[in-house]
């Protein structure tokens, strides 16, 4: 029986229905094509012409990443407040395919195309004086529209320790339970088949996901002989299987999910779970190819600043554009994108704006202050397994293997990784150097910002290297034709500085991680490499491999190791910490409400917010932090006392609340006077067709 893409037949059922619902009335083909587009742009709330846009909105949103769409989502669920979401890259549309194709995240990539910032390092002198690559996603969705797909919790004690950290935290936004909730009200959960689940060895808890949500947590379609013996190998090790790693506790060997919808293998990211299944809202406007270049603050004094709007423009020779926020601009432009916003706005080390040529509005140090990275890195072998990239290869391209991604992973103690004594004599002589540490890493010189590192280094030292928590992770690739471990460092000392260097927004600001640059973060990555070669020699993977072609024999002393590691390890895509949320006395850049200190109402909502790594990937935190952030906004100017513990779990974007519903009533009537009952039957058909597409 022939099998026809769903895709495919609702593609083909959409231009029918809009060819035939507006023919009569548009007779030129070129015209009749580019208000299809639009219309079906606009059925997404995206705006294909700038000039249609308000000149005002309650909120303006800066960044349409992962972190802007889900608030853009949310905070339109209420009618009573409008909302705009600026984003520099495009929509995506062009290259829907690439994007929602998860395989294509390897075969076919939109690194390094206009969807990438491709971000680049200063020169790295713990990496060999490499200038290190950083993509970073240019269009809407963001990272989450060209990642891997990772979906991985965080560990309980990492979110109570942000939670103490930040003393002001009264309504416990930032403790496990209540964040755990919010990660969970943004998921739906997809177990499995029983095939895939026994061949790969996958063990979950269905409790400890969340069952109606916009984002999906699944697995792919397919799966491999070698992907099941990744488990019962590390158990060998003394790295034990995690059957419930979504549950506060992600240490241990796993299957972990990712995001893909399990109804049409494709990529589920913020676009497609947040935006693309809302009907038509009147109350939000979403447009590509705006590049918000500064703030616009009204009279007031240092310290107590008030956003009137912002400023974009659509390249860096156009004109810039004026829009104003009745209520407050959101940051969500993410690690990068935050924190070079608001020094372009005159907030942020006054050192630094100056130099650049920026006029100083509020000395907020610790902008872009303290960023940190996870830094990784493969071990390669030849293999006799039967690979994805052996498939691909072969030319198989059915949805189910074109599903497939890597999702083998583990997260190794520090005890587990050194031993008991090594680890504790690490312990002791991280702890002695904090000083030094602060003193060296933080060329800025100002104190609160010293204070604020040597507080995420004491939580680092005294907590995470003492606890379960993984301080390396190790990844399973078999998307060549190859196979590959990798090992990632989780919780670095070694810390960096971005700061902008022009006073334009088109001209890249300096990144500085300082990568490898205490010694505690080579002898743990160090080791992680160590375990990732035992992985290769233990069985029953070991069957599988025929030899360690990188680094190879060559690489075997601690020397030998450190010289291979700075000239081979790259960015793991998880930079943090520039709008860091901590105290304003330790140099932070929010409070625990996302407010920037010294303004009234400019927010940041995004992965920059995070004071320190966590042992995870990003994404699942940042959709879980993101939700948090609406509730905090929505409850504030919705006059909703801000209690987090009764944030509901079954919410999903895809249905309106009852606000929602008069706005999207409104839409509906303009829709009627437009096009009259053929109209509306079209347009609901087009939401519906479209939903299903990207479901």
């Amino acid at each position: 029986m022939w099998s026809i893409p769903k895709t495919t037949i609702l593609t083909l059922s959409s231009t029918y229905l809009f060819s035939t619902c507006f023919a009569s009335a548009i007779t030129d083909p070129l015209e009749a094509h580019r208000r299809r587009d639009a219309h079906n742009l606009r059925a997404r709330n995206i705006v294909s012409d700038s000039s249609a846009i308000q000149s005002s909105y309650d909120f303006i949103i800066v960044g349409g990443g992962l972190a802007g769409l889900v608030l853009a989502s949310r905070l339109s669920e209420d009618s009573n407040h409008t909302v705009l979401v600026l984003e520099a890259g495009e929509s995506g549309d062009a290259n829907i395919t690439q994007i929602n194709t998860p395989a294509d995240t390897y075969y076919s990539s939109l690194v390094g195309s206009e969807y990438d910032y491709a971000y680049q390092t200063a020169e790295q002198t713990g990496c060999s004086n490499r200038n290190v690559s950083w993509p970073r996603g240019k269009v809407l969705g963001g990272s989450s529209a060209i990642n891997g797909m990772y979906l991985v919790r965080p560990n309980e004690p990492e979110i109570n320790a942000i939670h103490a950290i930040n003393p002001n935290d009264t309504d416990e936004f930032w403790a496990w339970d209540s964040y755990n909730a919010a990660m969970k009200k943004s998921e739906t959960f997809g177990a499995p088949s029983s095939d895939i689940a026994a061949e790969a060895g996958i063990q979950y808890n269905a409790a400890s996901h969340g069952s109606s949500g916009p984002i999906h947590w699944s697995y792919p379609g397919e799966t491999f002989n070698i992907v099941g013996n990744w488990t019962p190998t590390l158990a060998t090790l003394g790295i034990p299987s995690n059957p419930d790693s979504a549950s506060g506790d992600n240490s241990g060997a796993y299957i972990t999910t990712s995001s893909i919808n399990p109804s049409n293998w494709t990529r589920s990211y913020s676009r497609s779970g947040y935006i693309d299944p809302l009907p038509p809202r009147s109350n939000l406007d979403i447009l590509p190819s705006a590049t918000v270049t500064n703030i616009v603050w009204g009279s007031g004094t240092s310290g107590n600043l008030t956003a009137t709007g912002v400023q974009w423009a659509s390249s860096s020779t156009a004109a810039k554009q004026t829009v104003n926020a009745n209520k407050e601009v959101i940051l969500a432009a993410g690690t990068i994108g935050s924190a070079q916003v608001l020094q372009l706005s005159g907030v942020g080390p006054s050192k630094y704006l100056q130099a650049a040529g920026v006029d100083v509005q509020l000395d907020l140090p610790g902008v872009g202050q303290r960023l940190q990275d996870h830094l990784s890195g493969s071990l390669i072998y030849s293999t006799t397994a039967e690979t994805a990239g052996d498939l691909h290869a072969d030319g198989v391209a059915t949805a189910e293997f074109l599903s497939y991604i890597n999702s083998a992973t583990a997260y190794v103690n520090l005890t587990t990784l050194l031993g008991s004594d090594s680890a504790s004599a690490l312990i002791s002589s991280a702890q002695a150097e904090v000083d030094s540490s602060a003193s060296s890493l933080l060329p800025l010189g100002d104190s609160t910002v010293a204070a604020g590192y040597k507080a995420i280094y004491d939580t680092i030292t005294n907590q995470f290297y003492s606890s379960n928590s993984g301080q390396i992770e190790l990844l399973l690739s078999i998307t060549s034709t190859s196979v590959l471990i990798q090992a990632a460092i989780q919780h670095p000392l070694s810390v960096g500085e971005l700061y902008i260097t022009s006073d334009s927004v088109f001209n890249y600001p300096f990144i500085n991680p300082n990568y490898l640059v205490h010694d505690a973060d080579l002898t743990i990555l160090r080791e992680g490499f160590k375990m990732a070669r035992l992985v290769s020699q233990a069985s029953p993977l070991s069957t599988y491999l025929t030899g360690e072609t990188t680094p190879g024999s060559s690489v075997s002393t601690d020397a030998e190791w450190d010289t291979w590691i700075q000239g081979a390890v790259g960015t793991e895509y998880h930079p943090t910490g520039t709008c860091a949320m901590l105290p304003l006395e330790l140099g932070g850049v929010v409070s625990p409400s996302l407010l920037v200190y010294g303004t009234s109402n400019v927010r940041v909502a995004d992965a920059s917010v995070y004071p320190f790594e966590l042992s995870s990937h990003l994404g699942a935190p940042t959709y879980g932090l993101a939700e948090q952030a609406s509730t905090i906004i929505r409850d504030y100017w919705n006059g909703v006392s801000t209690n987090p513990n009764t944030t509901t779990t079954s919410t999903s974007s895809s249905s309106s609340s009852t606000s929602t519903g008069s706005t999207d009533s409104k839409s509906n009537n303009a829709v009627s006077s437009a096009y009259g009952f053929g109209g509306i039957v079209c347009a609901a058909i087009a939401c519906l067709v479209g939903s299903m597409m990207d479901l």
